[in-house]
């Protein structure tokens, strides 16, 4: 939505908006010369204004109550904006804005100043959007509300597919349709090399991998295409994501060697794998949005090429439907770390009481079954885990506080200052 904001400010647009609480998004869109309000109600709509909502905003909401003007959900004003340009799109169940941001690097060191909606704040820029003068645009293509569809790229690229979001599908089989639609819209699809990835894309795909990157504290490398792919973030998976934004960027005219250079630099997005800082005991602090059992499975093992001495990974489940359906799953993936802390669940759009006998603990004890014994901690709040971590995090470790809330607070909380 931020994102949309500052982009639709820079076509010309007059743009106001409200949140209902600050972070770091209302900060940039004030640098923007945008003013969010904060808290909503419906005072805060212009009289006449297109109002534009997200899936996280019900029919009931002040605002959208109080609206005389058009209403558009956030994927119209995407789709709008979208096709002002060529369109590269990314979709999938893992990696869509890393691969997004990845892919806006490499067509940015390659000269072509790309447009680009993405989901997470880029380091090295601090942005998330972008009105570039080159004619393509990068966006994310959200599967999660099947939003996607409404999208018509020219190049689409399909990260992966699992079943994430229990209340938008009933079955695996309906998110696996609505992929296909998608990707049987563009003119040119990209899919990771996989089976069950290909299948969903139309005769002709153009298949991507990095098979056997080398990994290390440094990163990882890999080649692709005759060149090697020298990367600073972590993990097999983001040589994944790589070799994805290479090939969308190559079918997009992009110099194949200054675009793999390119990827030297990128930095990593907001809140995945985000180093924070140091405890004050010296354990190095880590932030990752990951919120499915191969999220947290993938982070865990980006962490573990750093060496830790101690691999403390904190877990904030992100939505009862998920936590429900997958709890077993994100149990096998938290016992791979050293020790595991469970919180309760974030609840984001959905109501605790119509998902009754689910929370955390679900998880906490799905961990503690598949942990062979190590460490499995139940604090349900910050106002419990932070005196556990303050008190238990030694110098060597690494600490990796996981989810997709609000979870990044604590982990700033146990930052040492200075």
């Amino acid at each position: 939505m931020s994102g949309l904001a500052v982009v639709a400010r820079a076509l010309g647009a007059q743009v106001t908006g409200s949140d209902r609480a600050e972070s770091s998004y209302t900060e940039r869109l004030r640098e923007h010369g945008i003013e969010p309000v904060i808290g909503h109600a419906a005072a805060n709509v212009p009289s006449g204004a297109e109002v534009v909502y997200s899936t996280a905003v019900p029919p009931d909401n002040a605002e959208r109550m109080a609206a005389v003007g058009p209403e558009l959900h956030r994927a119209d004003l995407l789709a709008q904006i979208a096709a002002l340009r060529r369109c590269l799109a990314i979709t999938g169940t893992h990696g869509k804005t890393t691969t997004a941001g990845m892919l806006v690097q490499a067509l940015s060191g390659a000269g072509l100043d790309p447009s680009y909606l993405i989901g997470g704040e880029m380091r090295s820029a601090g942005l998330n959007a972008g009105w570039g003068t080159g004619e393509w645009i990068v966006v994310e293509a959200d599967e999660s509300d099947r939003s996607l569809l409404k999208l018509s790229p020219e190049v689409a690229v399909l990260t992966s597919m699992e079943l994430d979001h229990h209340t938008t599908y009933a079955s695996t089989l309906e998110l696996e349709e609505t992929l296909r639609e998608f990707m049987g819209r563009a003119q040119v699809a990209i899919a990771w090399d996989r089976p069950a990835v290909l299948r969903l894309c139309p005769p002709g795909a153009v298949p991507y991998d990095a098979p056997e990157p080398i990994l290390s504290v440094d990163g990882s490398r890999f080649q692709w295409r005759g060149i090697e792919v020298s990367l600073r973030v972590p993990g097999a998976h983001n040589a994944i994501n790589a070799a994805a934004a290479l090939e969308a960027a190559a079918v997009a005219g992009a110099d194949p060697d200054s675009a793999a250079a390119a990827l030297h630099d990128y930095e990593g997005a907001r809140r995945r794998f985000e180093p924070l800082g140091h405890s004050l005991t010296g354990a190095a602090l880590y932030d990752d949005y990951a919120h499915h059992p191969t999220e947290v499975a993938a982070a865990i093992a980006a962490a573990r090429t750093l060496r830790p001495t101690r691999l403390v990974a904190v877990f904030q489940p992100h939505l009862y439907s998920r936590t429900a359906a997958l709890a077993r799953d994100f149990g096998r993936a938290l016992a791979r770390a050293d020790v595991a802390v469970v919180l309760d669940v974030y609840p984001a759009r959905e109501r605790r009481e119509d998902f009754p006998g689910v929370d955390g603990r679900l998880v906490a004890l799905a961990a503690a079954d598949a942990a062979h014994g190590r460490q499995v901690t139940w604090l349900p709040g910050f106002e419990e885990a932070r005196p556990f971590l303050e008190a238990s995090l030694r110098d060597g470790d690494l600490c990796l506080l996981m989810g997709a809330g609000n979870i990044d607070a604590l982990g700033r909380s146990l930052v040492r200052e200075g």
